[in-house]
């Protein structure tokens, strides 16, 4: 059975299915009871982009519970280059749930990312994105990467604006689960770019149709929306954090 590539290989089926229907799902299911909103939002066929806040590792397993559809995310190469036993399995874990290989390593990691999500929607299937680029580090929604819009206009695909609420809470960074509550996964209605057909080199064009999508995230998930990017943002928090700690320590004048 062959993992699926950037290059078009689907992945095996027959995996994923057990893992959704038999082994994974079902207890997933039981355990934290998942609520699902808009389903009826994503198309029953046909390739679509479901554009997602991302608070957690476990956001790409609940959505794809939510649907009836299969959901391709992008996945470090590295999970798909392990040796021995350990890297064999770990490979068909990924590749069975519906995991795709990238590079994100150096300035192409991005182009891997389209190329992979455009053959993912070239074969007319779901693919799973986060325009943040990373896990948000404080709940908050952060500005988004414009590779969503490119890969929107060059697929010629709805983009469904997607939030999953609550995984923060199961799974915070850091742990693998830390409380088991029921997490929310909200579909909105598919947001059409045609009109931008052609445009996929245009950056003001691309800008606005990604913050158009994030603000419809926002509104799904009901996050206060920040307009830095999320490593930044990450970035500046530390800063602050060790400011606030040698301020604690110095001593008193």
């Amino acid at each position: 059975m062959r993992v699926a590539s950037a290059d078009g290989r689907r992945p095996g089926r027959g995996i994923y299915w057990v893992l959704r229907h038999v082994v994974l799902g079902p207890v997933v299911t039981r355990l934290f009871r998942p609520i699902e909103e808009g389903a009826d939002h994503v198309p029953a066929e046909g390739g679509a982009i479901l554009a997602g806040n991302h608070l957690s590792y476990a956001d790409w397993l609940f959505t794809p519970l939510a649907l009836n559809r299969r959901v391709t995310f992008v996945a470090k190469s590295d999970y798909f280059t392990g040796v021995g036993i350990k890297g064999w399995a770990q490979k068909r874990f990924f590749a069975g749930t519906g995991q795709v290989p990238v590079d994100r390593s150096g300035g192409r990691a991005s182009e891997g990312a389209i190329r992979a999500g455009l053959a993912v929607l070239e074969r007319g299937e779901l693919f799973g994105i986060y325009p943040e680029g990373t896990r948000s580090h404080d709940g908050r929604l952060y500005k988004g990467r414009t590779g969503v819009a490119r890969l929107a206009l060059l697929a010629k695909v709805p983009v469904i604006p997607t939030a999953v609420i609550g995984t923060d809470v199961i799974a915070p960074p850091g742990k693998i689960i830390r409380r088991v509550v029921s997490p929310t996964v909200r579909f909105g209605e598919p947001l059409d770019f045609s009109r931008y057909e052609g445009m996929e080199d245009d950056r003001y064009v691309l800008r606005s149709i990604t913050d158009e999508i994030m603000y419809a995230i926002m509104e799904l998930s009901g996050q206060e929306y920040v307009d830095l990017y999320a490593p930044v943002a990450k970035e500046l928090a530390a800063q602050e954090a060790k400011a606030a700690a040698l301020d604690e320590v110095s001593p008193q004048a």
